[in-house]
């Protein structure tokens, strides 16, 4: 068992760090909208990618808010898994799953190390 973290409430330190990975993904996501929209080569796929690419902020927005359920954290993984499908789209969206992906991951595994350590 490692030592204690010197924090007060680990799980609440836990939690505002993935609420503000998931709070920043999705203004990135907002953001991503006007390029997509002017740059993309138009067709179906760019207005496929555009409407993933906004449920995708709605989704982590609405995610910041519930990760004291667990399930929440899984969920917001697979936000990570559908953004890099959504790569299938337009290859923008596959670069953000590329940089949010393992920054996520690297949540997941704070997240898991602190529960580990929490006494009782």
């Amino acid at each position: 068992m490692s030592a204690p973290t010197g924090l007060k409430n680990p799980e609440a330190a836990v939690r505002g760090v993935g609420a503000a990975g998931l709070a920043v993904e999705g203004v990135v996501l907002l953001l991503a909208l006007l390029p997509l929209a002017k740059l993309g080569h138009g067709g179906g796929g760019t207005t496929a990618a555009i409407w993933v690419c906004a449920g995708l902020a709605v989704v982590c927005f609405a995610l910041c808010g519930l990760l004291r359920r667990s399930w929440a954290w899984f969920a917001g993984l697979l936000v990570q898994v559908v953004l890099l499908g959504g790569g299938f789209l337009h290859w923008s969206l596959l670069a953000l799953g590329i940089v949010f992906g393992p920054a996520w991951l690297y949540a997941l595994y704070v997240r898991r190390s602190v529960y580990a350590n929490r006494p009782g």
